[in-house]
């Protein structure tokens, strides 16, 4: 849950990194509407920083003359990787990414000189990102945190699981990894419903709680192999088979397990 003090706060950051900032502009990088952006204004004000609202064509809000807080400090490198890792982060589908991206890259910008400003503003407007089609519904970061704490400690958590016909369920999952892939995050491991490896979509997860059991995760799983291959085998419209006059280990350069699971046939081949 993003909480409206870091919105605020937020707010805060594009006052200080801009001379001026309408509070349209305020609504579209948060994605609010124009009315909360005003009453996070007052909030504000209600705090003691200085805001300044002016009318007009050329009008919006800015902070009074002088007013600044202690910047964050950061090298030429620094600066590059977090913008780099903040502008991939607009895509990767989480429901708090646009108020922390804009806030963190206010933030960037505040403190840049301008000569490196201009160059961390060429990355961000020239840069084009393909991680995948998002998918429509936003996932709660909150199932993100909940389940990767869970997969490093190694804790047992229940699951309440919404398909996309919209049959729920719920089961008891032990975490193994997550992976974002064509759009979406998922998670694998162990689910004790199915007695199985499965994979879930994490913005079809409802609700995630810890439990006291504990796991111990396969040796050497590797978490975005079981992710493509269990991709790989959804049943498609026209499943065929094609065998390959090749090796095993050639096919996994050239065939995606996102798009096909591949077999090592007795007589030779693939």
């Amino acid at each position: 849950m993003y909480y409206p003090t870091t919105r605020v706060l937020t707010v805060l950051e594009l006052l200080q990194s801009h001379r001026a900032i309408t509070g349209t502009e305020i609504a579209r990088r948060l994605e609010i509407d124009v009315r909360t952006a005003r009453r996070y204004i007052v909030m504000l004000g209600e705090l003691g920083i200085p805001v300044v609202a002016e009318r007009g064509r050329y009008g919006g809000y800015r902070l009074m003359p002088g007013f600044k807080l202690p910047p964050l400090m950061l090298t030429e490198d620094e600066a590059l990787a977090l913008t780099l890792g903040l502008l991939a982060a607009r895509h990767l589908g989480l429901t708090t990414h646009a108020p922390a991206v804009e806030g963190a890259l206010a933030k960037i910008e505040r403190v840049l000189p301008e000569r490196l400003r201009n160059r961390v503003r060429a990355v961000e407007e020239t840069v084009v990102w393909d991680l995948g089609e998002r998918t429509r519904d936003a996932t709660d970061n909150a199932i993100v945190l909940a389940l990767s704490a869970a997969a490093r400690e190694q804790n047992r958590v229940s699951l309440h699981y919404r398909r996309a016909c919209g049959e729920e369920s719920e089961r008891d999952f032990d975490p193994y990894g997550l992976a974002y892939q064509r759009g979406n995050w998922y998670a694998t491991g162990h689910c004790h419903l199915r007695n199985g490896i499965r994979l879930f979509r994490l913005d079809r997860i409802t609700e995630v709680s810890a439990k006291t059991e504990r796991f111990q995760r396969p040796e050497g799983f590797n978490v975005l192999e079981a992710v493509l291959k269990s991709l790989g085998s959804v049943p498609r419209e026209i499943p065929v088979e094609v065998w390959l006059d090749t090796t095993l280990e050639h096919a996994r350069w050239q065939v995606s397990a996102r798009v096909a699971t591949l077999e090592e046939c007795r007589e030779g081949g693939v």
